[in-house]
């Protein structure tokens, strides 16, 4: 029997900063110090606020990753790498990295070393910044073989994960150890731009083609679990906060710059509405449903879909996803849906896959 789980399970908190005052977005990054999120805004480094509010940090600005590392926030702008103080905002540390062409991603190892990727040049760069008045770098891959974009530091293995632009992107690691590059897993998606790591080892990584979160386990063993929302276009450079478990997402539904926020909260399913059929079983909790409620289904293999919202009348009011889909676990959130509260049709329909359920709107 083909069996399709539809439930909701994680809880998402989705706030769309000012699209007026962010520009140019790639990268996030969190500051558990004072609960707060650094945006990379191009000339300007914005710093997010718990309650929401906006403002500008320091004097420069980051164009693409961002590290925090103890007391220090560290960013790529251009060819460079800058340090500020959490606390005072002082740029502390300015270093120069000569020959590079793009300065991409950007990663620390948790005490004095941080790690750049080169995505034109190819390279991946080692900076010491255990003395702010001089730090110091080297090349330690001369040729990743690809295009490296998003990177992040894996202790446990002593080695660095980076994930790379172009079609059927592959995701690699360095070996610390020696510096070699190996291929953990060649993916079927293009432009892979960001990955992060969650409180339990599981990897996230962000691609463009098409645009969806995709949750690897930590040793890359099973297919992924592939999270989207309706809304979801370009995500960048993605940032994992462990210390309140919230997923950041910069990207840019309609050409406009936003970042959305995910909060995980521990699976619980309860109250659950069930409803049988010789195709599948079709779950969903909870319902009522708000724009913080989710979506979960499990595909035996690839195939196309469409997941929408229906009127009492059987008129399309929304679609939550269409298209072809990966075989795997997905998730797909309602963060960003306005449509007025009322009863509404929930409709899945693909290939020898129909069924609607009812699901009242908040």
């Amino acid at each position: 029997m083909k069996k399709i789980q539809l439930f909701v399970f994680l809880l998402i908190c989705t706030f769309q900063v000012q699209s007026q005052t962010l520009t140019q977005i790639e990268s996030v990054e969190y500051d558990a110090s004072q609960n707060r999120f650094f945006i990379s805004n191009g000339s300007n480094i914005i710093a997010r606020a718990s309650n929401g509010d906006l403002s500008f940090f320091g004097s420069e600005g980051a164009t693409h990753g961002m590290e925090v590392l103890g007391n220090h926030l560290f960013v790529i702008d251009g060819s460079t790498i800058r340090g500020f103080e959490l606390d005072t905002e002082n740029e502390v540390m300015t270093l120069n990295i000569s020959g590079a062409s793009f300065l991409n991603g950007l990663t620390n190892d948790g005490v004095a070393t941080l790690y750049a990727t080169d995505f034109s040049g190819k390279k991946i760069y080692k900076i010491d910044v255990s003395d702010l008045t001089n730090p110091t770098y080297e090349i330690i891959v001369n040729s990743t073989g690809s295009t490296p974009n998003g990177i992040v530091f894996d202790g446990t293995n002593n080695r660095l994960i980076f994930v790379n632009w172009g079609n059927n992107a592959p995701i690699k690691a360095v070996d610390l150890s020696d510096n070699s590059v190996s291929t953990i897993v060649t993916t079927s998606v293009g432009n892979i731009d960001g990955i992060d790591e969650d409180n339990d080892g599981n990897y996230y990584i962000a691609y463009w083609n098409p645009s969806k979160i995709a949750k690897y386990d930590n040793a890359f063993a099973n297919p992924p679990e592939v999270i989207s929302t309706p809304f979801l276009n370009n995500p960048a450079d993605i940032c994992y906060a462990k210390e309140i478990d919230t997923l950041a997402i910069p990207h840019y539904p309609s050409g406009i710059d936003q970042v959305t926020f995910v909060g995980f909260e521990t699976d619980t399913i309860s109250s659950i509405y069930d409803i049988y059929s010789n195709d599948f079983e079709l779950e969903v909790f909870p319902n009522p449903v708000t724009e913080n409620s989710v979506v979960r289904f499990s595909l035996e293999k690839k195939t196309p879909l469409q997941l929408s919202i229906l009127n009492q009348e059987g008129k399309l009011v929304k679609t939550l996803l269409q298209g072809e889909q990966m075989k795997g676990e997905h998730t797909v959130s309602f963060a960003g849906m306005k449509i007025p509260a009322g009863i509404y049709w929930l409709s899945l329909e693909g290939i020898n896959i129909k069924k609607t359920i009812p699901i009242q709107v908040n």
